[in-house]
């Protein structure tokens, strides 16, 4: 028997994507606090952006496995108490991170990333579940300007209070966000409608669902697409700070960049529009292809330098229209009645990228600096630009 539909949803007179965006800006506000402070926070705990790498690694196995269950999750625990554990997780992390040391930041890391991945399947399910497929562009739009919002607020600040402040205000701060985004959560009182109603049968192997995902070309195209995306922006969470320090920057402008790059997220608007003009095929490719142009002059600038500011924030322009429209191809080819189970192998494109991300840096670094890889992720978007013409014109 599904669950009725949530209050809070209701009392929005059917437009469900506002409280839905309104959830997911608070859930990013409590990550966001903290993207700026943990590989500066890694990077004096560890010593070089080796070890960082490693810690990174490490974490992207713990997520993994917690997202490929999500399924056996859901079954067991219904989907609002695999959210409720998802908070769990991030206030966790903000513990470790506030008196851990060492590889125990690799756990917190892992933890963290965890969390927000529980969260992004269950918002995806909800989305589909709530939003009609003609509203999805005008919805995802909204949810990138709410969740834009956080972003350009919360690194900064994070990364002020823990240089400015003392080091702990902001895990706490973290905490705060963490249960303000539960307490909004429970006050929705999301269900599960009818598509998706409560499993009876027993859990799925994910294994089992990975052929099946991959056998679809279209489903292939957009889990492609939202890889390549999710590298990028981990690159900038990563490597961004880091990069910002060895150009002899100031230390707040670590956050500072991480911020200013979100503004951009800020001007999904715009990316609806250039959607109802040309179509979402084209926007993806546009602006996968402006995202490695500029990685490609990242490359060619060599030693960090503060032109080098520049290029991340023209490349993290095209990632922020990918935010709007990357998973458009994916909620409109799925199938509803495989939702769930295609959801959650979509959904590993974050734990596949907070894992190539680390692997391939710690690969280049082996044989040469840095700057290599961001040639290498800007051949990878190529890919994914030339992938992405054989979407349907109408998508």
């Amino acid at each position: 028997m599904s669950e009725p539909n949530p209050i809070g949803l209701r009392a929005s007179v059917g437009d469900a994507g506002i409280p839905l965006a309104r959830l997911n800006a608070f859930e990013c506000f409590s990550r966001a606090l903290l993207v700026g402070v943990i590989p500066l926070l890694a990077l004096e705990a560890l010593g070089s952006k080796q070890a960082v790498t490693h810690a990174y690694l490490l974490a992207s196995l713990l997520t993994l496995s917690v997202t490929l269950n999500f399924a056996s999750l859901e079954r067991r625990l219904q989907r609002r108490w695999v959210v409720t554990l998802g908070g769990g997780f991030s206030l966790c992390a903000a513990l470790i991170l506030w008196f851990g040391s060492g590889y125990e930041l690799a756990v917190a890391i892992g933890m963290q990333k965890a969390g927000g991945s529980l969260f992004a399947v269950c918002l995806s399910l909800y989305i589909m579940d709530y939003v009609g497929k003609r509203e999805l562009i005008v919805t995802e739009s909204r949810r990138i300007f709410y969740s834009g919002i956080a972003w350009v607020i919360g690194p900064t600040l994070g990364v002020w209070l823990w240089n400015g402040t003392s080091h702990w205000t902001p895990f706490v701060l973290t905490m705060l966000a963490s249960l303000l985004a539960l307490v909004y959560f429970w006050y929705l009182r999301l269900g599960v409608n009818s598509v998706i109603s409560k499993a009876k049968t027993p859990s799925v192997n994910p294994l089992i669902l990975i052929p099946r995902y991959f056998s679809q070309p279209g489903l292939r195209v957009a889990y492609l697409i939202t890889l390549t995306r999710s590298i990028f922006w981990l690159s900038l969470f990563i490597y961004g700070p880091i990069y910002v320090v060895e150009a002899g920057l100031p230390g707040w402008m670590a956050g500072g960049l991480i911020s200013l790059t979100s503004v951009l997220m800020l001007l999904s608007p715009l990316t609806s529009m250039l959607v109802n003009r040309y179509g979402t095929r084209i926007v993806i490719i546009v602006a996968q292809n402006l995202c490695a142009a500029a990685l490609v002059m990242l490359f060619l600038t060599g030693d960090p330098k503060p032109i080098g500011l520049l290029y991340w924030v023209v490349a993290s322009l095209g990632a922020a229209a990918l935010d709007v429209v990357g998973n458009i191809p994916f909620m409109r080819m799925v199938k509803p009645r495989e939702r769930t189970e295609m959801t959650m192998i979509f959904s590993t494109w974050r734990e596949a990228s907070n894992l190539l991300t680390p692997l391939l840096v710690m690969l280049v670094l082996l044989v040469a600096p840095i700057e290599v890889f961001y040639l290498l992720l800007a051949l990878l978007l190529v890919l994914a630009s030339v992938a992405a013409t054989f979407l349907p014109r109408r998508l």
